[in-house]
């Protein structure tokens, strides 16, 4: 078959020569060996880099990759893993790709090779977006989470928090490219090499060979595959470090942060006990809205929230009935939002069609009344909450505990009594405006807010934000709000602010708000827990203990950044990868 059978889109990276094999357009050299892709793959990285006898006895092993290319290298390690882990053993994969194909690509190219089977469809079933930034993708089934950083290489290296135990050093020719073989880039490979961690390359050019010794590996020249007589086995000096990992967190709270955390642990192995002193309380409301804080300017602000949201947006895909719409207009309620909605469709930080600027014609259709403009977020969501805990959080333990004491290894939980709760080696603070009863110099900022909803309606209800926000609920009705009242902690119902929401409806959803003029109200007041600077706190306490993490701040948008949030937070517990890139994680780190 020709390449013509299989086009690739014109600015994809990839062209398909008429032997079929995939080709970069960008650097003219073959994404894998014309002799047998995968069985190269085995030979030079897997066997290359001592595996699976590498990760015998590991509770954690991480792989990185310079040239995620068509996922070959990555299915195979899956293949492996799958069939010799160690009981008990996560894997965690970094890998770096500036270019990436599409997922119809890599699939034509992972065909040729029908026995890796569900390794090469579970990448291909979560294939992640071209948009620059970190991509965390679930693996589900192989015990093992993927970290892809779309973005040049040194950007990547520098950004990764982890230390890989092995290497694929898998770029395009150095004769071809040659700034992927570096020795800026092998020294920052090393840099993020755990002691005794090993490389494996398909390449001998005498350039990486002195750059792989100039930082710090000890090479080896072994025999090549195919058409290539040599390839290079490198190890980094030092043993293995071994430390006991933690095996039991406790959660305090019981909202989306605490859910969040519960999923999470859960995922990677810890024991979690969940302790809710209200069960009620934490996200109670009939519908959420997952939408990102827009930043129009680019920078760590904006690639923050595009990245919970497109985290979020998979981890709510995947719940059974958590969705309750995909796709939310953000609509213009100024003259200079047009300006900015079209600034953001044109940020790499989103894939194509993920953002897109509508006109008042468009936006007027999509939301069915006048609007001035909007911008379309296909990856914003509206969802259940108590759907999402129920799946997440678990059983919660209904007590409120007043008091943490620091042990010799770990931590005891006791309530006003000084009745001991629990007893565990990790704890994390994720009870909103109420976690300053644990942690008194939690920076946090309580702002009431009251949302209204109707009972079932007629309506249906095009999800949108316009300063405040209209959605569906499950049960056929429209829930709409909220008021924002800094420094109140009181949580009753006030028809006052049933009315305060009505008239911001009316502001954003004019025709919508004459319809439910007269339709009868319900609704919740809480209080939100925010910062001054309106970034959330995300890591271990500053000044606290060891083993103390802290999972808060959120504000409105609990549900947008809570699931990645989370697992940055479980990654820092664990000495794991985090899924956050290092100039992200200092935005949210408790300390800043």
């Amino acid at each position: 078959m020709t390449s013509d059978s299989f086009p690739s889109p014109q600015d994809s990276p990839l062209v398909w020569r008429e032997d079929g094999l995939p080709q970069s357009r960008l650097y003219g050299d073959v994404y894998f060996s014309s002799a047998d892709g995968l069985a190269e793959t085995r030979a030079v990285f897997l066997e290359g880099c001592g595996l699976p006898g590498a990760w015998e006895g590991r509770d954690r092993f991480v792989v990185g990759e310079l040239g995620f290319g068509t996922g070959l290298n990555i299915a195979a390690l899956l293949d492996l893993w799958r069939r010799e882990k160690p009981a008990g053993g996560r894997l965690h994969i970094f890998s770096i790709e500036a270019h990436p194909i599409t997922r119809d690509e890599a699939a034509r190219a992972l065909a040729v090779w029908p026995e890796l089977g569900q390794a090469a469809q579970v990448l291909l079933d979560h294939w992640p977006s071209a948009a620059r930034g970190f991509h965390r993708i679930d693996l589900p089934g192989f015990d093992a989470t993927l970290d892809l950083a779309v973005m040049d290489v040194a950007q990547a290296l520098a950004s990764w928090s982890g230390m890989a135990d092995a290497w694929f050093l898998d770029g395009f020719s150095p004769a071809l490219n040659p700034a992927m073989w570096s020795e800026e880039i092998l020294a920052a490979v090393a840099a993020r090499t755990a002691r005794g961690g090993r490389a494996a390359t398909f390449t001998v050019a005498g350039a990486v060979r002195r750059g792989l010794a100039a930082a710090g590996f000890a090479w080896e020249k072994r025999p090549g595959f195919g058409r290539k007589r040599e390839r290079l086995e490198a190890t980094f000096p030092g043993e293995r470090a071994s430390p006991a990992s933690p095996r039991s967190l406790a959660i305090v709270g019981g909202g989306i942060a605490a859910a969040s955390l519960a999923r999470a642990a859960r995922a990677e192995g810890l024991v979690v006990t969940v302790l809710d002193a209200d069960r009620d309380k934490a996200s109670g409301n009939p519908a959420a809205l997952v939408t990102p804080a827009l930043d129009a300017g680019g920078g760590p602000r904006a690639a923050f929230p595009a990245q919970a949201l497109a985290r979020a947006a998979a981890l709510y895909d995947a719940l059974p009935d958590a969705v309750l719409a995909r796709g939310v207009l953000r609509l213009a309620t100024g003259p200079r939002d047009p300006d900015r909605f079209a600034a953001v469709t044109g940020q790499d930080l989103f894939a194509a069609g993920e953002m897109t600027a509508l006109d008042a014609e468009a936006a007027s259709a999509a939301l069915g009344e006048p609007a001035l403009a909007a911008l379309r977020m296909d990856l914003a969501r509206v969802v259940e909450p108590a759907a999402i805990l129920t799946a997440w959080r678990g059983e919660a333990i209904a007590a409120e505990v007043a008091r943490l004491d620091r042990t010799e290894d770990g931590w005891r939980l006791l309530d006003a009594d000084g009745a001991e709760l629990a007893i565990v080696d990790l704890v994390a603070l994720a009870g909103g405006a109420d976690m300053a009863r644990l942690w008194p110099q939690a920076p946090i900022r309580p702002v009431r807010g009251q949302t209204s909803w109707t009972g079932p309606t007629d309506e249906a209800t095009a999800p949108a934000a316009f300063g405040g926000y209209a959605v569906p609920t499950r049960q056929g009705g429209v829930l709409f709000g909220a008021t924002h009242d800094r420094g109140e902690t009181a949580s009753d119902l006030r028809e006052a602010d049933h009315e305060r929401n009505r008239t911001a409806l009316a502001k954003g959803r004019p025709e919508l708000a004459a319809r439910l003029a007269e339709v009868p109200l319900d609704g919740r007041a809480a209080v939100r827990a925010t910062t001054a600077d309106h970034l959330p706190l995300a890591g271990a306490v500053p000044g606290g203990s060891e083993g103390l993490f802290v999972l808060g701040g959120l504000g409105g948008r609990g549900f947008t950044t809570a699931p990645l949030l989370a697992e940055h937070v479980v990654a820092l517990m664990l000495g794991a990868p985090s899924p956050l890139p290092r100039d992200l994680a200092a935005l949210v780190d408790p300390g800043r």
